[in-house]
């Protein structure tokens, strides 16, 4: 895990300041993750024992996948990365005109089929499951859920098989209790989904 926080560090990809969260929330850190994406030989390594990790529960029985999902836009390149490194097809769910998200582009799930959610970072888990209710409605399973940061509070729970890269603590303040709101500091919003 340090090696990943250290891939983060080294590509800019964990961020120092005021942030408001596509969550509603306010935190002093914010993981950029295409930051170090874009270079795919640091992708493939961040992402590397999470793809052994997830190898060794399907050799040992205790996990079936058919298909890697990410929602867009950050779990896109993890979902790639991970299905390269598995041998499974790798695709993703977006927000329609509506802001529902969705399986589009001509992706299809079959019945029953075994799916990974991956993810850039998780905080609530908020994307996740909007990527699993848009899979589900379609007949396929969430069978677990990998990410490139776990950067959850204390009892924010995962319902599903866990693989993070790296666990990375942060602050994690409602907008009304945000103690760098009440320093004056202004809050960027630097993520891709609209409030």
């Amino acid at each position: 895990m340090k090696e990943v926080i250290d891939l983060l560090r080294e590509s800019g990809a964990m961020l120092e300041g005021h942030f408001l969260l596509s969550s509603g929330r306010h935190s002093d850190r914010y993981f950029q993750c295409a930051r170090l994406l874009q270079y795919p030989d640091k992708a493939a390594a961040a992402l590397a024992s999470v793809a052994e990790r997830i190898r060794s529960d399907m050799a040992a029985g205790k996990l079936a996948l058919d298909a890697v999902a990410g929602p867009a836009m950050g779990g896109i390149v993890v979902a790639y990365e991970l299905g390269r490194q598995l041998g499974l097809p790798a695709f993703f769910t977006e927000r329609d005109d509506a802001g529902i998200m969705s399986l589009r582009r001509g992706f299809e799930v079959k019945p029953g089929q075994k799916i990974l959610i991956a993810e850039d970072v998780v905080t609530t888990g908020k994307s996740s499951g909007e990527s699993v209710a848009a899979l589900e409605s379609l007949g396929a399973e969430a069978a677990a859920l990998a990410c490139l940061v776990d950067r959850r509070l204390e009892g924010v729970e995962i319902p599903w098989p866990f693989y993070p890269a790296c666990k990375v603590s942060a602050a994690d303040w409602d907008a009304g209790n945000c103690e760098l709101c009440r320093k004056g500091v202004p809050a960027i919003k630097p993520g891709s989904r609209k409030l």
